[in-house]
């Protein structure tokens, strides 16, 4: 099984490299752009078929290690 995480910054949390990515994007005269915000995307191939303890392994692995929960919001995404 694939385990998809996308993570990004909470909403009202400053996100300096997409400030720097949207002024980049500015300076190539792409000026359609209202915003952009950067996250990560981790993918993790887990050798199980329980969907249910995947996503509790998953849930305890970002809550544990991969986000900082304290300004950072996770989506999981089982296949």
């Amino acid at each position: 099984m694939k385990a998809t995480i996308n993570i990004s910054l909470k909403a009202g949390v400053l996100d300096s490299q997409g400030k720097a990515v949207h002024h980049a994007l500015d300076s190539l005269h792409f000026s359609n752009v209202n915003d952009v915000r950067v996250g990560k995307q981790i993918i993790l191939q887990l050798d199980t078929t329980d969907r249910t303890k995947a996503m509790d392994d998953v849930t305890k692995m970002c809550e544990d290690l991969l986000a900082n929960t304290v300004i950072e919001d996770y989506s999981i995404e089982l296949v």
